[in-house]
């Protein structure tokens, strides 16, 4: 039901009440209530006018009210309707009102909401806009950086050509199948073809077959491996002229990781190698000069220790024994500093190595102590030796280098005392598994050293710069060898000293206590038939006196044609071979002499003054030991009784004095190391000598085909080197033949080199051919015996 509005017309009201009331009721009351009034009007006026009130006046009231009554029922009835008929459309009118605002109402929302629909899709639209303005603006400066990126990007691509171009190294990258696929301008130059003539080459197109197949395979390296690789190689430009490149080989990916090839970059190390070249030949020179002096030099030294030591064993007056003595101390101090230099040069080129021997320390010291004895008298100075108990009785040390290391201290002493006494003392610790550690220590009376110079006495070349040392000079080469010797001995050397008072050396080695008998000191043998092969006079005298004394009997030839001719009608027990002879080399004549089947069962020793070279060196050239000039009576003593001696003779009811070796032995001896070979399999076992082996034949065709290489590209430092790496591979598995021949092809210096090598190297090819196969039946016969 509608409510009515607190604003309706007092009228609506007025009908809305007599509608409800009704209209008859009403009526009556309104007849009532008027006739009432009348009534009281009427009585009201009478009275106010003072009259009395007369029933005339009711009735005439009543009839009046009866009267007009119903024209104003009927007139308000009429109203009422009219009232009621306004009220109702009134009331529809307010309803459609209601409905139009209600439906202005849902109008206005729904066009509010399609205000705010409209103002965000506006907002979104301006929102998009401001996006799309922000992405054009985004892709401007993209497309501008982009722009600039590429820019930079062919102004870097530019550069970096330029920079290859200009680069002094080779440059080029090859694709997985191995063709060019660039390269920089010096690439361009060794091929003599464009960049655009190379893309799509292989190298075998560009390169000589044999460089190719060498380069090919180390790419194959590295693209299995995906390793990088480096290797000096000889190419040769279009103008024929040769360089020496360090190429490094990488492998190169795109940046997902997939491999695109190879890249290459070649450094010219020409002059590098050249000024390498240069100092290995300096090096050689300096060594070839020394040994041409150790020869020239050793040879009237020889000839001088060797009267002196002769004469002093003969009928002497004291001032004549004093004086033979005093020449063969001074021959022994020129000897001991001639050492120093050799051992400087060594020194220099790491070859300075160490023979220990079996040596009594207590003779060792009084032998020592008796040559410097002779020094000190000559400036009437007293040498006292102390040899402190308890002393080991044999110990194993480089005798040679001790002495060496001892003269040069105690040679020191006496040269800078004036007066008073020179003290050498040797004591060692309680051995602890069988090890000692040994001291000596020399002490003077001298001059003494400042102590502001002790910290450099020990350096190379240095010599004390004070007053009370002129009048004693030296070449400052002894001491500096002495400290590095010591250190090659484990050992420690120390200085303290007071001028004016005297210096004090201190030298500490740990030696180890030897178990092998010291080499007999006595000849074990005699009458041997020796053939001296020596073309210097004095030495020969020398020589010859020292043998025939020891109870030998001796046959001399002064050239090698000699010897071989002497050979050859005549059988020796030993030959004692001076290598540097007039005609040929020693290594020359034996190599005749085994050619010939002409030293079946004779031993072969080197005589010679230099000293540059070690032992091992003799022995890979086929000779059975080595004597170095001058020539000492305990080296022949202990050669002659190692060579024809057994270390404990069996229990035969005849022993002889020469084991002689059957003819196949001694062809298989002078091919294969037997003697290695054998420590080999009893260390190592057969097995892993096979193994060795086999490496060995498996590398070797690689070793050789790079050797010919070499050859063929006159490069004489690279052929050394390659048959240096030969040697030393074939030293290992015991073929002493090939070692020697590649031995000859390393020695670069040899004066017909370039005459021989290719004979040397044709040679080498057929001695690894044969005594592969020699070696191979070496060892079966020992899998049979064992």
């Amino acid at each position: 039901m509608h409510q009515d509005s607190p604003n309706d017309s007092w009228a609506i009201k007025f009908a809305q009440f007599i509608k409800r009331f009704g209209t008859l009721k009403l009526s009556m009351l309104f007849v009532v209530v008027t006739l009432v009034f009348t009534l009281g009007g009427s009585y009201v006026i009478r009275v106010a006018m003072g009259n009395e009130v007369q029933p005339d006046d009711f009735i005439i009231a009543v009839v009046l009210t009866m009267m007009s009554a119903p024209w104003v029922l009927y007139f308000l009835s009429e109203l009422v309707k009219q009232l009621e008929t306004s009220r109702v459309n009134l009331k529809e009118v307010v309803s459609q009102l209601e409905r139009l605002r209600e439906e202005d109402v849902f109008l206005n929302r729904e066009l509010q909401s399609n205000i705010r629909q409209l103002n965000h899709e506006m907002e979104q639209r301006r929102k998009a806009q401001d996006d799309r303005e922000a992405v054009f603006k985004d892709l401007e400066r993209e497309i501008e950086e982009k722009s600039h990126s590429e820019q930079q990007a062919r102004h870097l691509s530019t550069l970096l050509r330029s920079i290859i171009d200009a680069s002094p190294d080779l440059i080029y990258y090859r694709n997985e199948e191995g063709r060019f696929a660039g390269c920089n301008r010096i690439a361009e130059m060794l091929t003599g073809k464009t960049e655009a003539e190379l893309v799509g080459l292989t190298l075998h197109d560009v390169f000589e077959e044999e460089l190719a197949r060498q380069i090919v395979a180390s790419d194959q390296e590295v693209l299995e491996t995906n390793e990088s690789m480096t290797e000096e190689l000889w190419l040769r430009f279009a103008d024929d002229r040769r360089r020496y490149f360090e190429m490094k080989r990488v492998p190169f990916f795109d940046n997902e990781g997939k491999r695109l090839g190879l890249l290459a970059f070649g450094r010219d190390m020409t002059e590098r190698k050249q000024a390498e070249n240069a100092a290995a030949k300096a090096s050689t020179d300096k060594t070839r000069f020394i040994a041409t002096i150790s020869h020239e030099l050793r040879t009237p030294l020889n000839g001088i220790v060797g009267l002196s030591r002769m004469l002093r064993d003969t009928d002497l007056s004291d001032e004549q024994f004093s004086w033979v003595s005093t020449i063969y101390a001074s021959a022994i101090t020129l000897g001991n500093i001639f050492n120093d230099i050799i051992d400087l040069d060594k020194l220099d080129r790491d070859k300075l190595e160490l023979s220990l021997k079996t040596v009594s320390l207590r003779d060792f010291t009084q032998e020592l102590a008796s040559i410097i004895r002779l020094l000190a008298a000559d400036k009437s100075l007293e040498l006292v030796t102390e040899i402190q108990e308890p002393l080991p009785q044999l110990v194993e040390v480089d005798g040679t280098r001790l002495r060496q290391i001892l003269w040069n201290i105690l040679f020191n002493a006496v040269k800078f005392t004036q007066k008073g006494n020179v003290r050498l003392s040797v004591a060692a610790t309680e051995a602890k598994d069988d090890m000692t550690m040994v001291t000596y220590v020399v002490e003077d009376s001298g001059v003494g050293i400042p102590e502001s110079e002790i910290d450099k006495i020990f350096a190379m070349y240095y010599q004390v710069d004070h007053p009370d040392h002129q009048s004693a000079t030296g070449t400052g080469i002894g001491l500096a060898i002495c400290k590095q010797m010591v250190d090659l001995m484990d050992g420690d050397i120390s200085v303290t000293s007071e001028v004016g008072k005297g210096t004090r050396f201190e030298i500490t080695l740990p030696l180890h206590i030897s178990k092998a008998p010291m080499q007999v000191s006595k000849l074990l043998v005699t009458d041997l038939n020796i053939l001296l092969v020596e073309d210097i006079e004095l030495n020969v005298m020398v020589a010859k006196a020292l043998l025939e004394k020891l109870g030998q009997t001796v046959d001399v030839a002064m050239t090698g044609q000699e010897a071989i001719d002497k050979a050859r009608s005549n059988h020796y027990d030993l030959i004692l071979l001076d290598i540097q002879l007039p005609d040929m080399t020693g290594f020359d004549v034996a190599n005749t002499l085994r050619d010939e089947d002409l030293v079946m069962g004779t031993a072969m020793v080197a005589l010679t003054a230099n000293v540059i070279k070690k032992r091992e060196e003799y022995l890979q050239n086929g000779m059975d030991d080595v004597i170095a000039k001058p020539i000492k009576k305990s080296r022949v003593i202990e050669v002659f009784n190692s060579l024809f001696t057994e270390p404990a003779a069996p229990l035969h009811t005849e022993v002889e004095n020469k084991p002689k070796k059957t003819d196949n032995s001694k062809a298989l001896t002078n091919i294969l190391d037997i003697e290695l070979l054998q420590m080999l399999v009893d260390t190592i076992g057969e097995d892993m000598v096979r193994a060795s082996v086999k490496v060995f034949q498996d590398k070797m065709p690689e070793y050789m085909e790079i050797l010919q290489l070499s050859l063929s590209a006159d490069e004489k430092s690279e052929v050394c080197s390659q048959a240096h790496k030969i040697k030393g591979a074939a030293g290992s598995v015991g073929l002493s033949r090939v070692q020697r021949i590649a031995n000859q092809i390393q020695q670069g210096d040899h004066p017909a080199w370039w005459q021989n090598v290719h004979d040397w190297v044709e040679e080498l090819q057929m001695a690894v051919a044969h005594d592969m196969k020699a070696l191979h039946e070496w060892l079966n016969t020992q899998m049979i015996e064992d």
